[in-house]
């Protein structure tokens, strides 16, 4: 496999408790809590440890974002269903928590021909005018890279960082087929 390493920049999590939540109740119980129902359709609760935003909707749907690791975001989601629990008691021990999408970066270390990649590279959009870098869309794993000039490398989508690795691996991989980067 080629070789590169992954750092993991954002993970979100989401929960769905059952059961709807009385937000005018649970805002001024929670320290550091935005409300306002005109800006955003539910509560904005940050935690200091771990360093992470939980999103609170009256329907019972939590999504935390901000975690560097699945630890964490499982970690925030429970700190955070916990002080609820506080006011609302009927709220259920059981809940599953989901990763929704891990964000990662890499760098591949060697600049890209973006104009090139995006000739020869398949499942590319590129343009330059309106964004610098080049989207690539992988199927296997299922995740879209940004590829910058830099050789700097967003990845999005992937539900665990081993897909995150697996398709900065893949891409860097397939650009070295295409003599798109020199190894």
């Amino acid at each position: 496999m080629a070789d590169v390493e992954i750092k993991v920049e954002n993970i979100v999590a989401s929960a769905t408790l059952g059961k709807s939540l009385e937000l005018p109740r649970i805002a001024p119980a929670l320290e550091n809590v935005e409300y306002n129902l005109e800006q955003f359709p539910g509560l904005v609760f940050k935690l200091k440890d771990p360093k992470t935003a939980a999103l609170i909707f009256g329907s019972g749907k939590l999504v935390c974002t901000g975690a560097k690791c699945i630890e964490d975001s499982k970690k925030a989601i429970h700190i955070t269903v916990d002080k609820i629990r506080e006011l609302d008691t009927e709220i259920p021990e059981d809940f599953e928590i989901k990763i929704q999408n891990i964000v990662a970066s890499a760098n591949l270390g060697k600049v890209l021909n973006l104009e090139a990649v995006a000739l020869d590279l398949e499942n590319t959009e590129y343009e330059p005018e309106q964004f610098p870098g080049l989207v690539y869309r992988l199927s296997d794993p299922k995740v879209v890279l940004l590829l910058f000039g830099s050789g700097k490398v967003v990845c999005t989508g992937a539900k665990t960082a081993d897909q995150a690795l697996l398709g900065v691996q893949k891409t860097k991989e397939r650009l070295t087929e295409l003599y798109l980067i020199e190894e």
